[in-house]
């Protein structure tokens, strides 16, 4: 079994190359679900065409998955479109 705390690690683990920053800070993950050797994921991309997405979702899974786990699922949704958070707007240099 995996604790939220080591599932949150391996979303702080995997980087959005086109950003530079992990997929847990970027907001990315919208829901996560485990139960004993199972992990359920929801998530969205920056972009419904993210270049990198099916790069992103290989490498949560495989990481999962090498933490002794028999199944990982991630439903990719668009709803709600992602936003960057003030603080990752800060990060970024973002002014609105």
């Amino acid at each position: 079994m995996i604790s939220k705390k080591e599932l949150i690690e391996i979303f702080e683990d995997v980087i959005d190359p086109e950003i530079n920053i992990d997929i847990w800070t970027m907001g990315l993950i919208y829901d996560y679900k485990i139960e004993k050797d199972r992990v359920w994921i929801k998530m969205t991309f920056t972009t419904p065409t993210c270049p990198f997405g099916p790069e992103l979702i290989e490498e949560i899974k495989s990481k999962v998955l090498n933490k002794g786990l028999e199944f990982c699922d991630i439903d990719i949704t668009f709803e709600p479109p992602w936003k960057p958070s003030e603080d990752l707007k800060e990060m970024l240099g973002i002014v609105d």
